[in-house]
């Protein structure tokens, strides 16, 4: 539901928002809560700020705060959160507490019973302050007092303190000398009700009206005297992008503004970008290249190590064909872009040998050559070696393509190189590569086509949304491995429990069921 109100809130005029935020303005004031540390997992970034953000608006809901819409930042160094029109105290409520039924409560001659003293002294009250309440199960005593509301400022500590242990942080540290414990180690803390600091201590840190601005470009400290002002300062004087859509969008136009100035294309990789947005406060986008010999290399390789290891932006030309040129984001606005870019250069240069390395000591073999390491390679204790199964695949494939207008001998020979790329050099080192490393060795080999396709696709849905396999010889395998895996796994008895899958069979079945209904 807060996740909900969130969103909801994106989009809303300025003016019709601010409208909102001013109701009962006499009662409410604004809310800044930020959290400042080392360097954050860039990967979990955005999961912890969501969790943040829905904790703390479920907490202020717990506690009857209203409040107007909500504003979530995060940026490597801090999670904050701005709450507009907050309330700055519960209202009043009325406490009823019901007792004992009037026919209980008085005995024949109207005088109170002992049930009756007992829950007026339960109360602090006598008998005689209570009232009745009648329902259509009877007729009660209760007793009823006005609670007057808690002031929002003595809340809040326990609604933030509730609201971080409640962050989806698997493991949890230390530092220093201190007992506090949180994913990274905390260098301030930001609360402010309006323009008062909300006084507490959290993870071992007193709570302040300072932040702090970019690591580099502006450490000093900076006073924020209302939480409306938070966002505008950190940019202008901290140079910070606190939030983290805004940050993610403008690294997204500066990729595809550098690529297009350089004559190319950045295919963005929506995972690689919301990390690149978790390692960065202020992005500068750096373009630079290695040398076009690299380019011999299986291009999913290259692709791989700098999206992986580098955190890059590739880029390819106006026919997708990969170019040696990538896109990195900075963290600092350098007054000499070059020397980052060489450093850059620099460092991905080995990467880059390494795979073509790889690759050049994967062509001194054939994939029909590694048959036999297959042997050495267990698949299940039951069930044999990785040899074995690439036995019953073959036969189980030659089958299935008598059936559907394919090659068996080719469905047959494609089914025993299927796994062969496993023993390249290549595929140890990326295993992403997998039955792409096999389509390229098999064509390097002299394999037709069908079976250097199929050699990818036996592979094929690796994933749910996944392309399915086309052509006749790639459907035969990939059912076949699928079969093959489900009938023996499941004839030993080895069936996937709720929570324990290890081979898969539910991936299995879903792909299994997909191919032979999309392709009828």
């Amino acid at each position: 539901m807060a996740d909900n109100f969130v969103r909801n809130e994106i989009g809303r005029p300025e003016a019709a928002r601010r409208d909102r935020a001013m109701e009962g303005t006499s009662h409410c004031a604004d809310l800044l809560f930020e959290l400042g540390t080392e360097e954050l997992p860039p990967v979990a970034l955005k999961k912890l700020s969501d969790a943040l953000t829905n904790a703390f608006v479920e907490g202020l809901q717990r506690a009857n705060l209203s409040h107007g819409p909500i504003h979530a930042y995060a940026t490597p160094r801090r999670l904050a959160i701005w709450v507009e029109a907050c309330a700055t105290a519960q209202p009043d409520r009325e406490i009823e507490r019901r007792g004992p039924s009037v026919q209980a409560a008085f005995d024949a001659d109207g005088n109170p019973t002992k049930a009756a003293e007992g829950f007026a002294r339960s109360c602090n009250t006598g008998v005689e302050q209570l009232e009745r309440l009648t329902t259509d199960k009877g007729e009660w005593l209760v007793y009823k007092i006005q609670e007057q509301g808690k002031p929002t400022t003595e809340l809040l500590p326990g609604i933030a303190e509730e609201s971080l242990n409640r962050l989806p942080i698997p493991k949890r540290m230390r530092w220093g000398s201190s007992e506090a414990q949180f994913v990274r180690p905390v260098q301030w803390l930001l609360f402010l009700l309006g323009k008062d600091v909300v006084r507490c201590r959290l993870l071992d840190t007193d709570a302040g009206n300072l932040t702090h601005g970019h690591r580099f470009h502006h450490p000093q400290a900076i006073r924020i005297d209302s939480p409306a002002q938070y966002e505008e300062t950190l940019r202008q004087q901290g140079k910070v992008i606190a939030d983290f859509e805004q940050r993610r969008e403008k690294i997204r136009q500066q990729v595809t503004q550098t690529a297009d100035a350089i004559g190319g294309q950045a295919p963005i990789d929506e995972a690689l970008l919301d990390e690149v947005t978790g390692l960065v406060e202020w992005p500068v986008p750096i373009s630079a290249g290695f040398e076009e010999r690299f380019l011999q290399v299986p291009h999913e390789a290259l692709i791989s190590t700098m999206k992986k290891n580098q955190k890059y932006f590739h880029l390819v030309d106006h026919q997708g064909q990969l170019m040696n040129h990538f896109i990195t984001i900075a963290n600092v606005d350098s007054a000499r872009p070059e020397l980052i870019k060489e450093g850059n250069e620099r460092v991905v240069r080995p990467r880059l040998s390494d795979a073509m390395f790889f690759w050049q000591q994967d062509g001194k073999q054939t994939l029909y050559s590694r048959i036999d390491s297959l042997k050495t390679v267990l698949f299940q204790q039951q069930l044999g070696s990785m040899y074995d199964k690439s036995v019953r695949v073959a036969a189980l494939a030659g089958n299935i393509a008598d059936r559907i207008g394919g090659d068996r001998a080719q469905a047959e020979r494609a089914a025993m190189l299927s796994r062969c790329d496993l023993m390249t050099e290549m595929v140890f080192e990326f295993p992403e590569m997998q039955g792409i490393m096999g389509r390229y060795q098999a064509k390097r080999d002299g394999e037709t086509d069908e079976v250097a396709q199929a050699l990818d696709e036996f592979y094929m849905p690796r994933f749910s949304g996944d392309t399915l396999p086309q052509t006749r010889t790639g459907i035969a395998i990939s059912l076949a491995e699928r079969l093959d895996t489900l009938v023996g796994i499941f004839g030993i008895g080895m069936k996937p429990t709720g929570d324990k899958d290890p081979f898969a069979l539910r991936r299995a079945a879903l792909g299994v069921l997909r191919v032979m209904r999309e392709h009828s």
